[in-house]
This record gives C-alpha cells, structure tokens and sequence, in this order.
C-alpha cells in the first residue's frame, strides 16, 4: 500500500488529513472508540466468537451464490486457491475483529486486504453487504448468548457496530487507496504518452491540424505549422493566402471536395514565411455527424518539393536526349498528338508541320573520328538548329544522327515549311569546329503536313520519313510529302508483288539513250533505262519502281536482270558490227552485298561480254555509306576493264579527297546545272568548273539533260566531252536505237 508521501509525488491522491501510521486513531475518535468499548469487546470475545466456523461457511456459501462474487472466488481458486483457506482466513479476521485492536498494525492490515480485493475486482457493495452479514451474525450472538448479561447487551451491541464501521472503513480505505494509485499510475501514463506525442508531433516535418467547419475555428494544429504559415488567421482553408496566387483555385476546389464529403488530396506552391517557395502536398479528409453534415475536417500538409524534383528529374530523363538534351521521340510524340487535338479543334482547322531530318556523311565522321567526336557534332548540330526556331517549336533528337522538328499551329503551312526548312539547312553551310578540326556535313529533311498528309501521329511520322529517304536518296536538301513516291501505299504494295512477278514473267524491258562526243558527233555509249511493261497500268518508268525496289530485297534480282540484259543486248550488237559500251545504273543498296562484283563478273562470262562494254554508273549517294568497302568493289571492277562513271554529280556530297580515292572514269553532270546553265551563269560557272576539275583529275566528262542546241554549243566551249539529251534522242528500244545508230558514225 503506498505511503501518503508517494501519493503526493505523484499527484494522485485526494486530500489527507491524517498519515498512514495515524489513520486508526483518527477512526477510533470519530467513530467514538474508547477503552470501555475494548474492554466489552475483550469480556465477551468467545462468547461472541461461538459459531463463527458456521458463520464462516455460510458466508462463503452466500458469496457464491452470487453469479458476479462467485466468478471473483472460482478466479481465486483458478490462480490455485482454496476456500477452505478463506474461511480459516475468514475466522482468523473475525477473531481479530472482536479482539478490540485499534493499533496501526491492525489498520494496516485492513488497508492491505482492501488492496487485495481491489485487485482482484472486488466491488465496495459486495464488502458493503458481508459486513451487513456480520453484524446480523453478531447481533444473533448478542441477544441468544446466555453468557452475555442483559444490563451489557445494549452496550456491547454498540461497540461491536463501531468496531465493524471501523473495520469496513479502513478496508474501504485500502479499497479507495489502491484505485486512486491505479488512476495515478494510468495518468502518468497518459502524461508521458502527451508529452511523447507531442514531441513526435513537434519534430514531425508533417503539418497536422483539425478544423470545426460549422464554428469555423481550429481544434487541433500542430506545432510545426508556425515554420510554414500562421494558421490562427487561415482559416477555414489553413495556408492558403501562403499558397502562389496561381496554385489557390486548385487549392479552394480540393477543400469544396472535402465540404461535400470526399477525401481528397492536391498539390500546391506554398511560400514560407522566410521566402522560401516549396510544394506541399495536403489531404483533406472531412468526417460528418449523425445527420451526415460535415462537421469537421482533419489536414495534413507535408512537403512534396523533393518528391516533385524526383519526379520532374525522372520526367526529364524519360522526356528528353541525353546526348544533347533536346526533346527525345516520346516527347516529340507527345507534342505531336496535343499539336493534333489543339488543330483540330481551331477554326478554321490549323496546320501542323511535322520535319525529320538525317544527317548526311555523319557516319563517316563516327567511323574516321569516333564516337566522342561524333557525339560533339550531334551537340553542336542540336545547337545550331534549335537557334532557327521558334519557342513554340519542337526540335528533338530521334536517335542516331536523325532529329525531328515539329510546327504547331501554323497558317500557310507550305510556305512556311518550306522557309524553316531553308533555315534549318543553312546551319550546315559553315563547318562544325569539333576537336580541332572543321567539318563539314549535310542534312535531309522529309516533310509531312497535317492534315493534307496525314491525320494522325504514326501516318505523318511515316510520311515525313519516307519522303527523307526520298530526299537523300536524291540530293535535293528538303522535300514534301507525295503520295505517288510513297511505297507504302496501296498500289505501291500491290505493285512491289507485282514486280517479282514481272521479273519472272520477264515484262521488264531496257530503253537505250546515246551519248555523243561533243567534237566528232561520234556516239561514245548508251545508257541503259529500265522499264516495266505493266499487263494492266501499262508502261511504267523507273521513279514508280525502283525506289520501293531500293527499300527492299527487290533490287538486287533487278540488278542483275538489267545487267544481263544489258550485256546481252551488247552482244547482239556486236553481232551486227555495233560496238557500243553500255552504262548501267548500280544503286547504292546494291553495293550492300558483298559479292556484288562475283555476280557481275559471272553474268559477263554467262553472256560471253568483254568488260570494256559495260559501264557502271553511281551516285554520290553511295559515299555517304561504307566508303573502303565502296572503294575496294569499284576497284576490282575497275581492274576487270569496266568503266566507272559517277552520275548526278554536284546533286550529293563528293570531295576531292573522294574522288581520288575511288576508282573513276567519268563525272556525268547532273541535269539541274545544265538545264538552265544558258540562262544562270552560276550553274555555266559550276559545269565549267566541274570539266575543269575533272579533265584535272583524268576523267571524261558527260552533260546530262541537253534540251536544246545552244546548251549543247555551250557545253562545247565549256569542253564538256560528251552529252545526253533530248536535243539528241531520247531513250529507245533496242531496235530503234539500232537504226538511229546506222545513221551515225559510230565512237
């Protein structure tokens, strides 16, 4: 039992009076327990203490017929004890009882069991209601016991009721003394468990609060709340007026969300009392009373500013090239598809551009310089093309040496398209300086336009690639969408079966043109030009084919079918006195196989063809890939005794260091130059210069595109060697050739 001190300690104890050791004296002088009481007490104690074994059992007896005290004795007997020990327990206490003791042991005694049985649950009206047995037992005993005088009964009577009050009172008071150290102990708890929780709360980097919503006023707010906003004034939406002017609208509908009695969560710029602007994260979560009207709403706001960096930087990695850090192709295609939606739903219907873009001759930087300096001319290119555009454009990095750019939202898309283009070509007239050196390259653009080419994302990113290819195929620095070049169309498809087939059932056919020299007139060759002699769309020339047979397997059978054709057709000429060298076009796909020159060699001794009758003619494009491997077939060729003539020269990318590395005889000059050469003194000053850098380099040269009898005048004076035109003749069968060529002196 705890001492009165230990219960002030505490602060658990309600007010004394009087200590532990002074307790029993304090009940004898209120209860008025004098010595005459003892001395009745002490006379008549065994006459009162017959039949108390009796008593005993009974009592216990009248305890267990009780459903809630019996359960309190069967917990007794469970923890292993006996009744048989509280009723000598019992005997032994009420022999103490009527012994008349007030001492402090005694009290001490009494306060003990009220512990005991305060411990065990024991109710006050249960120990109430034995001591109510007792005193009728002791009455009983009073009045039948022969051994107690009549003139005492009364008397007696009185000091055993005063002995009883006091004996029930100092258990009460052990009773009362053990719940209130229980209720000492259990507050201390709760203390100690406020001041950890409040601490918690106070380090927590979380900001808590509670809101009456119908009053309007704070139930709860968290000490931690003072580092982000003074919450005593922002109320009923805590932090707001600390929130960006721009975040609070989004702020104001997640509260409303609340009001109407939803959990809700929402993201917002919040600046700091000491200026520092930060995201927070708060959560609103309302609870509602019996009516199911929202009374209050629980917060939380924590800081989310390094969550949102991680997710931007992962936004970042996942959004954008991390080679030159522009937009990279899920980005691109992102803009593209919102491009698309904000287009469509303008009126009238705005137009989109879409660009792709390859690098020409960057393989050979990679290849000749490696990759680190490869990398920095990716840079240096990403640089210079994103100072062309507009914010509102995209430029972005699809991989490889190809980029993309996007023009949303424009008018005259063509026009416009086409002066970006321009730009965006311009950037490779000055050389890129990258580790010392300056380099120079080139750049295709394919360009589809929504929505005349295309109206979704993967239709005019196919388009715009396709029509790249198409460029640098050609040389010509940008181009657009048509539909006619695009071998993924329909017919296209339809046409690239139908040309396997065509080779097998041998409708392909080979028209001739002649080239003349220019100082004889003598014809100096032909060049051979396939045609398809279609069963159902009838004569089809070679653009309709040849690129989609380029793209594919196809070209290599085409190869050799032209070339056997060719060297046959030789042969047959030379059957009847014609000898005449035939150029065939070799594609730059073709130069892919490895045993391209075995296959030109075996078909010239399957048709029996001496070498010097065939010339093969390629285009500046090929430099553009493996130029060793490109070097070494044209060599063998070259030493077999075939002519190797490069043809569209000027419409690609040659150097001179190129054009002394390869195995050249001939430079044809691209019609674009000649066409107009009388009329443009740039492109007379180009031809002029190409005969003259090419009669340097001990190579012939032959004009393309003669239309007419003053370019053909011109190029003599130029000393162009030799030209092909219409102004000449145009391409013909081989027995319409064969009687244009018995009209002529032969070279």
């Amino acid at each position: 039992m705890p001492s009165s001190s230990s219960n002030r300690e505490t602060g658990s104890a309600r007010p004394r009076f009087y200590s532990n050791r002074d307790i029993h004296e304090a009940f004898a002088q209120f209860l008025g327990i004098g010595e005459r009481d003892r001395r009745l007490l002490a006379r008549h104690h065994d006459a009162l203490l017959q039949g108390s074994e009796r008593f005993a059992k009974v009592f216990y007896a009248y305890l267990l017929s009780y459903p809630a005290t019996a359960q309190i004795l069967e917990r007794f007997q469970a923890a292993g004890g006996e009744i048989d020990s509280l009723v000598a327990s019992q005997l032994a206490h009420l022999w103490r009882l009527l012994s008349g003791r007030t001492d402090e042991d005694s009290s001490q005694r009494l306060a003990h069991i009220g512990d005991v049985h305060y411990r065990f649950g024991v109710e006050p009206v249960w120990v109430m209601g034995a001591y109510l047995l007792y005193w009728d037992h002791l009455r009983e005993r009073i009045a039948d016991s022969e051994r107690i005088p009549d003139a005492e009964r009364s008397e007696l009577e009185n000091a055993v009721t005063r002995f009883l009050f006091r004996d029930m009172g100092l258990m009460l008071e052990g009773y009362w003394d053990a719940a209130l150290e229980q209720v000492s102990n259990e507050r201390n708890k709760v203390h100690m468990l406020q001041e950890q929780i409040t601490s918690l709360l106070s380090n927590l980097p979380q900001v808590l609060w509670s809101v009456d919503v119908v009053n309007n006023r704070p139930l709860y707010v968290s000490p931690s709340s003072r580092r982000i906003c003074d919450l005593d004034v922002e109320l009923p939406i805590p932090c707001l007026n600390w929130t960006l002017e721009e975040d609070r609208e989004a702020v104001r509908a997640a509260w409303q969300k609340a009001l109407d009695g939803r959990d809700v969560e929402v993201e917002s710029r919040v600046r700091s009392p000491d200026g520092k602007l930060q995201w927070f994260r708060r959560v609103f979560r309302p609870f509602t009373d019996d009516a199911g009207r929202v009374v209050r709403i629980d917060g939380l706001m924590e800081d989310a500013t390094e969550a949102k960096r991680t997710l931007e930087r992962l936004h970042t990695l996942a959004t954008t090239d991390s080679l030159t850090g522009l937009a990279n192709r899920t980005l691109l295609l992102d803009r593209l598809s919102h491009a698309l939606a904000v287009a469509r739903r303008s009126r009238p219907v705005r137009q989109v551009a879409l660009m792709i873009m390859d690098l020409d001759h960057f393989k050979e930087i990679n290849d000749t310089l490696g990759h680190p300096v490869g990398d920095e001319v990716l840079r240096a290119v990403a640089r210079r093309l994103a100072g062309k555009l507009r914010k509102s454009d995209t430029l972005a990095r699809l991989g490889g040496d190809e980029f993309a750019v996007l023009l949303p939202e424009m008018g005259a898309a063509w026009k416009t398209a086409e002066k970006v283009a321009g730009k965006l070509l311009e950037c490779f007239k000055a050389p890129f300086r990258v580790g010392g050196q300056d380099l120079l390259l080139g750049a295709s653009i394919g360009i589809a336009l929504f929505p005349e080419h295309g109206e979704s994302v993967d239709s005019l990113m196919r388009r715009a690639d396709v029509v790249m290819y198409d460029v640098k195929r050609a040389g010509l620095g940008f181009g657009f969408y048509d539909a006619g070049n695009d071998p993924h169309t329909p017919r296209r498809l339809r046409l690239m079966t139908e040309l396997r087939r065509g080779l097998e059932k041998e409708e392909l056919r080979l028209h001739y043109q002649p080239k003349v020299d220019l100082a004889s007139g003598h014809v100096t060759g032909v060049e051979a030009l396939v045609r398809w002699q279609h069963p159902k769309h009838g004569l089809l020339y070679p653009d309709e084919f040849l690129p989609m047979a380029s793209r594919t397997g196809l070209i290599n059978p085409l190869t050799d079918w032209v070339l056997q054709a060719a060297l046959r057709q030789c042969m047959d000429w030379r059957a009847q006195g014609m000898r005449v060298r035939i150029a065939v076009n070799v594609d730059a796909m073709a130069f892919q196989q490895a045993d391209l020159a075995e296959r030109i060699f075996a078909l010239l001794t399957r048709t029996g063809a001496p070498a010097e009758c065939l010339e093969i003619e390629i285009t500046e494009n090929l430099l553009t890939g493996d130029l060793d491997k490109c070097s070494a077939v044209l060599a063998r060729l070259a030493d077999r005794g075939i002519t190797i003539a490069i043809d569209d020269y000027g419409t690609g990318y040659s150097s001179l260091a190129y054009l002394k590395q390869l195995s050249l005889h001939t430079l044809k000059i691209d019609k674009s130059f000649v066409m107009d050469m009388c009329h443009d003194e740039n492109d007379a000053v180009i031809v002029r210069s190409t005969v003259d850098l090419a009669h340097n380099l001990g190579y012939t040269v032959v004009a393309e595109g003669v239309e007419d009898a003053e370019i053909l005048q011109l190029l003599e004076i130029l000393g162009c060697d030799s030209a092909q035109g219409y102004h000449i003749a145009r391409p013909m069968e081989p027995d319409a050739l064969a009687a244009w060529l018995s009209q002529r002196p032969a070279g």
